[in-house]
């Protein structure tokens, strides 16, 4: 009955929304490719599974799929090493085959009929974000994760969002890092603290600086999220740093176990898997029986222009229904297959680019992105693990924030795009950026 009888891999190129298209250029292109998983059983039940390739918790090889071919498809669903598309399809498939809806094949009682969801975005000028904002309260949303960085305006991005969203809106403010320390961050946050919509802060220093997040901890109201793998889990509990947790590694295993942890330390946390319709539908189930996943979910869902699926999941007023019929419970809209079809290599040409930061004294400073001559992006070295998935057309900006090299000023600095146009001057000033950061 759940003997598997072939897995096979589709590679699509999905495109984004308009808005985001331009911007997720600066540092998640490779996001628009999706990778479908369809495992078929003996009897003929089909189950779909989907991730990114480029941000993942882990990946199905070929070897992978031929070798679970005859294999019974519920004895495997706890094992996260077989990659993230092809665990949702086992779960999708095996749930089909028993009559069960997902959540009942995590285990446990059903906690919640409805679960919290955010709008994502990437790093955006607060007008854009705005316009983002406003999108999501369109869409049935009331949480925002948004990218805070020292090389935006900060407070200009949370009023612009204030201005256009109701009362009971909410920001997730992600830093990853780039606050760098807490004599730094402690008067920003401080000053985030008295903004109505504000409502958590992610990473705001490197996540191995214990001592600093316990300072930061003592000199600000609102929650801090770290990632649950930097420091490991169990001494970010032990030294109490933070006040909940990001989960991006969000095989059923491992969600479990982090599950188990934070429910024993009264921990609250998000699941975060990147991806589309199948992605987030399984975020959701597991987000029903896990007792402290309680904060929304993030999946960036609302950056495609497609989620393919036939009909939508529904989302009101933060949160998402849960499907109650068997396996994930939303149909995968299978012309996509061929509408987006994608041909390897399975990497997209990078726009080429100059991101210039001006700040109100009249400083500026220019950056490239930057490739090997295989085409790849080459290999700058980042302050911790999770910020490894940025690959990023503006990590060489990242780089020299992390370094200390510019101000850490978040009122009045502004980031503009110069996109090619193949001008001399443009084409002057990209080489001279891509030997290093340039000051206007």
């Amino acid at each position: 009955m759940l003997t598997i009888a072939r897995a096979e891999r589709f590679v699509l190129n999905v495109p984004y929304t308009p808005r985001c298209e331009e911007w997720n250029a600066l540092m998640v292109r490779q996001w628009r490719i999706v990778e479908i998983i369809k495992v078929t059983l003996t009897d003929g039940t089909v189950g779909w599974g989907e991730s990114l390739p480029h941000y993942t918790w882990a990946k199905a090889s070929d070897a992978t799929l031929q070798n679970i071919v005859g294999q019974n498809a519920l004895s495997l669903i706890h094992d996260d090493s077989l990659g993230a598309g092809l665990q949702i399809a086992l779960l999708d498939v095996a749930g089909k085959a028993l009559g069960l809806p997902v959540w009942a094949l995590v285990g446990g009682p059903l906690l919640r009929e409805e679960t919290p969801i955010a709008w994502w975005n990437t790093e955006m000028n607060p007008e854009v974000l705005a316009e983002e904002a406003q999108d999501a309260v369109a869409a049935g949303y009331t949480f925002h994760k948004i990218k805070a960085r020292p090389f935006l305006d900060t407070f200009a991005q949370v009023e612009a969002i204030s201005a256009v969203t109701p009362s009971h809106f909410r920001l997730d403010m992600d830093f990853n890092d780039l606050l760098l320390h807490a004599g730094i961050a402690a008067p920003i946050l401080q000053e985030l603290d008295t903004y109505e919509k504000v409502a958590l802060y992610e990473g705001p220093i490197p996540q191995r600086d214990l001592e600093g997040y316990r300072k930061l901890r003592e000199k600000i109201v609102k929650p801090i999220a770290t990632h649950a793998d930097v420091p490991p889990l169990p001494i970010a509990l032990r030294e109490e740093n933070c006040d909940g947790f990001v989960l991006s590694e969000c095989g059923l295993s491992n969600a479990k176990r982090v599950n188990a942890l934070c429910a024993a330390f009264e921990k609250p946390y998000w699941l975060q898997g990147v991806g589309v319709g199948l992605m987030t539908a399984y975020l959701t189930h597991l987000g029903a029986v896990l007792s402290h996943a309680r904060w929304p979910a993030v999946t960036c869902m609302n950056n495609y222009a497609d989620d393919l699926l036939v009909e939508p999941l529904k989302i009101k007023d933060g949160f998402v229904q849960v499907p109650m019929t068997p396996g994930l419970g939303v149909e995968f809209d299978e012309s996509v297959l061929e509408k987006y079809a994608m041909e390897p290599p399975y990497h997209l040409p990078e726009r080429r680019h100059i991101v210039t930061i001006s700040w109100p004294s009249g400083r500026q400073m220019h950056y490239a992105y930057l490739v090997n001559r295989l085409g790849n992006h080459a290999a700058v070295p980042f302050s911790h693990a999770a910020n490894a998935y940025h690959l990023d057309t503006n990590r060489q900006c990242w780089e020299d924030f992390l370094l200390g090299n510019q101000p850490i000023e978040p009122r009045g600095v502004r980031l503009s795009v110069w996109k090619e146009d193949h001008t001399d001057e443009w084409a002057k000033l990209y080489e001279r950026c891509l030997r290093g950061p340039v000051r206007g």
